[in-house]
């Protein structure tokens, strides 16, 4: 019984420890009981993190170890037998049953490439490549090791289709067993459409799909609107490119009408063709992503979203935002708003004025402003009336001749701030002055210690220079007890979501 207890307690330690792979690896070496917990939680994924072409080499020949007496006699047949050596024989576990993520550019990626971004080089032992030219050979390897993974003997629980992919795999024998718990879903609109119809028929417990629309395939692939009208919880949606015809548009949004009860998180990175956003009134997150200024607005008329807890938008013009906020019912906890201000005007304080006034739950903001010094009056506002706010992020773009005054809102932040207030992120590509950001270290004296970040490029903070006096000054401040923790970048900021990453 002790044993037992020991056991599930273990599980549940290494459950959390699970993203820590470079520690798991030694857990194997522990002994027997924490070697046989640990492989399969290894194992679920290993295209989790990035491997090196050598590491892809190593696991081919881990898959390839799993074939069965029937499918090597099948290769040696078609004179493939120089793959096999005198000693070859199973590895001591299973590991194609532990993987519950199943993706299939990686798998023919391992077979084909030896770096799955973009380089063509072979992973397959060199003595066999030749072998490889023959485009038979290549469908019957193919074949058997997709045997491999689609059988009775596993059990996958997310499954991503490569581009152009056109392998029946709903047909292989085992694949209603193997496929039929799926829970997250991901292809593009390229895959042949006969797939995605046999997956709709064996598929219906999908909560979480990514659709991904090239913008060159513009035919109607029918079978990506049977396998979402088949599902019975979807509860996650993410569409990407999704500007291609308006009638795939519109076919795509009235399928994910008949599961208005269950969609609690919508991406989407176009404007709606129709006002199917009208009827998920169940979503509790919107992301919003307009690739195209030239959008048709009209759908965005009068959308309420009174369920609302986060809302992420980029680019998306600021009535739009503003309408968004207003037809919330005050559950906001969380918004992320990004503007690069190249070509779209953005009246922030409307914005700010729409957040203060509805939404008094705000937990995390991220913000982009242009250098107006005309919302920190609004943005004080804004601090007094959201009382629950823990996370602020500012990015403020002040790349003009007109500098933004950050020693006006570090005294506004440093004066107003709410109690819970002590995480903040700071971006900007002039950045303020040591003697500003000192003064807001200053007056914070008497709360509790903030957490910091900062990001700029700017010369004047050069991370290889000798005095590092913004580093200096944090140190100095930490020391005081007033900062818990800094963290400093120098790169660039390319995406609102590279400052985000910040922990």
């Amino acid at each position: 019984m002790m044993l037992q207890l020991n056991v599930d307690i273990l599980f549940l330690i290494f459950e959390e420890l699970k993203n820590d792979t470079k520690s798991f690896y030694s857990y194997l070496l522990v002994n027997k009981t924490w070697c046989i917990m640990t492989v399969p939680i290894l194992w679920r994924d290993p295209n989790i993190i990035s491997l090196s072409d050598e590491a892809k080499r190593k696991l081919f020949d881990v898959i390839f170890l799993h074939l069965s007496k029937e499918s090597r006699d099948i290769l040696k047949s078609r004179g493939i037998s120089n793959l096999f050596s005198e000693t070859y024989q199973h590895p001591l576990f299973n590991y194609i049953s532990f993987w519950k993520h199943l993706d299939l550019f990686f798998i023919e990626g391992l077979i084909f490439q030896g770096n799955i971004k973009g380089s063509n080089i072979f992973i397959i032992k060199n003595e066999i490549m030749k072998l490889f030219i023959k485009g038979s050979n290549i469908f019957i390897i193919k074949n058997e090791i997709m045997k491999l993974f689609i059988n009775e003997n596993t059990r996958f629980i997310h499954l991503y289709i490569a581009q152009n992919f056109n392998y029946k795999v709903h047909s292989i024998p085992g694949a209603e067993h193997c496929l039929s718990g799926l829970e997250s879903f991901s292809c593009r609109s390229c895959v042949d459409q006969s797939i995605l119809e046999g997956l709709s028929s064996i598929c219906k417990s999908i909560k979480r799909l990514k659709f991904f629309v090239e913008s060159f395939n513009v035919n109607i692939n029918f079978g990506i609107i049977k396998l979402i009208e088949a599902q019975k919880n979807l509860n996650e949606v993410h569409l990407f490119n999704y500007s291609v015809t308006k009638s795939f548009e519109g076919l795509i949004e009235k399928s994910l009408i008949k599961h208005a009860d269950t969609i609690q998180y919508l991406r989407i990175r176009s404007a709606p063709v129709t006002k199917f956003l009208s009827y998920l009134v169940n979503l509790s997150s919107l992301e919003i992503e307009f690739m195209d200024p030239w959008n048709n607005l009209n759908n965005f008329e009068n959308f309420s979203v009174p369920n609302l807890k986060i809302l992420r938008t980029k680019q998306v013009p600021y009535n739009i935002l503003v309408n968004l906020i207003e037809n919330t019912k005050g559950y906001l906890t969380e918004i992320n708003t990004f503007y690069n201000f190249s070509y779209e005007i953005v009246n922030i304080e409307l914005i700010i004025q729409a957040i203060y006034k509805n939404c008094l739950n705000l937990k995390y903001l991220l913000f982009s402003s242009n250098n107006s010094n005309s919302i920190i009056p609004e943005f004080e506002t804004l601090l007094i009336k959201c009382q629950f706010l823990n996370e602020l992020i500012l990015l403020i773009h002040d790349h003009n001749d007109y500098a933004f005054s950050w020693d006006k809102l570090f005294i506004v932040l440093a004066k107003s701030s709410p109690i819970s207030l002590l995480r903040f992120k700071f971006y900007s590509i002039s950045m303020f002055n040591l003697k500003d950001i000192a003064l807001f270290f200053y007056n914070w004296k008497n709360r509790n210690p903030m957490t910091l970040g900062i990001c700029n490029n700017n010369s004047y903070f050069n991370k290889r220079s000798k005095n590092k006096p913004l580093e200096d000054l944090c140190e100095k401040y930490k020391l005081k007890g007033i900062i818990k923790k800094y963290i400093i970048e120098y790169t660039k900021l390319v995406d609102y979501k590279d400052f985000t990453a910040f922990n």
